[in-house]
């Protein structure tokens, strides 16, 4: 009895260590949606991964480092002639995205040493977390190989990096809530004993709706590389009609979905409206079949989070893509994504058990 209390506490202990580190990457990505929308990714144009977290302190620090940026494309041909205290503004934006990221790392990698080397985690769920520390590591190097994109010729960076670099940080923190999920135990448990079977369809548009999120999120990524926001500034048509002239012009025509701006607005449209559906289909099932208290708030905050992200990417295409709105849209992206997850987590373990007590 001692010992499965002892693993019990340790167990809550390990979930809320990973779900403090998934709130962390949570604001990291938030903060990487505003440094892109400030213009500030490319000012910091050296990778420095241990020296680089000394910014600049002096007025000569300071010049030196504005010099540098002057050797670049960004300056010449988009920010010429920009005073040193505006390029004081967008620094600080992408210093503190990459200090963030180191933060995140020593969070993530110091209280994994002490719980490993005290017993506190079960082995099983070892590979997992050092799967979670890796794919960080790649993270901050996709970071940099996405910075220099930018730093060549054209001072934007390629949408596609863009795109892979959201990709994975939403990669690490979905990983990260489903293992932590994994860990609820004796929570989840009490009201597992209260569903019956949920029957196929209901879990399988569970992992699906994660899957559309999922697909929404990097074809955010696209509109956003591409500026394809600023396109088309209407709602609901784009334009005069429904859909576009020009559509999948680009060829070969399946280009057009990653580089013509009408087709990634367009697309970016599409799912929205597809989720819009099948979310609002699943929650009417969910809500009828489901006894589970907990389950049920699950599938009202997806929906309440569904038309809100709606409703924010809406408003942010009619003011011409505003910080304040699109970085809304974009944290309630991820927070939706986060209903979905424990949903389709909580759907996974109900079948195991009902599996294993069946």
């Amino acid at each position: 009895m001692t010992t499965l209390k002892a693993n019990a506490t340790h167990s809550r202990q390990v979930y809320i260590w990973l779900l403090f580190c998934a709130g962390m990457i949570f604001c990291m990505i938030v903060l990487g949606g505003v440094t892109r929308l400030t213009h500030s990714g490319l000012s910091m144009v050296e990778w420095k991964p241990l020296m680089g977290i000394i910014p600049p302190l002096s007025d000569q620090d300071w010049q030196d480092s504005f010099q540098k940026y002057q050797l670049f494309p960004e300056y010449q041909k988009v920010n010429k002639g920009m005073s040193i205290e505006e390029y004081k503004y967008i620094f600080m934006y992408e210093y503190l995205h990459r200090i963030l990221g180191r933060i995140i790392g020593i969070i993530f990698l110091i209280p994994f040493l002490f719980f490993y080397f005290t017993g506190r985690i079960q082995e099983k769920l070892t590979p997992k977390l050092l799967a979670i520390f890796a794919l960080g590591g790649f993270q901050g190097l996709l970071g940099w190989y996405m910075v220099k994109s930018g730093l060549i010729n054209n001072p934007s960076v390629s949408q596609y990096r863009l795109t892979a670099h959201l990709g994975n940080a939403v990669v690490i923190y979905s990983y990260i809530l489903w293992v932590a999920f994994g860990l609820m135990g004796e929570r989840k448990a009490s009201f597992i004993r209260s569903v019956s079977d949920i029957g196929k369809l209901l879990r399988v548009s569970a992992y699906t709706i994660t899957a559309l999120l999922f697909l929404m999120i990097l074809s955010g990524g696209f509109v956003a590389g591409t500026r394809a926001g600023l396109a088309y500034s209407t709602f609901p048509l784009m334009g005069e009609t429904f859909i576009p002239s020009g559509l999948y012009s680009m060829m070969p025509f399946w280009l057009a979905a990653f580089e013509d701006v009408t087709t990634i607005q367009f697309n970016h449209r599409i799912l929205a409206y597809i989720l819009f559906v099948i979310v609002c289909s699943f929650s009417i099932n969910a809500l009828y079949r489901l006894k589970s208290i907990e389950l049920r708030a699950g599938v009202v905050c997806m929906a309440v989070l569904l038309i809100a992200q709606i409703c924010l990417g809406i408003a942010t295409i009619l003011m011409h893509v505003p910080v304040v709105f699109a970085a809304a849209h974009q944290a309630t992206a991820v927070a939706l994504l986060t209903a979905s997850l424990f949903l389709s987590r909580s759907f996974c373990d109900i079948k195991k058990i009902l599996q294993t007590t069946g």
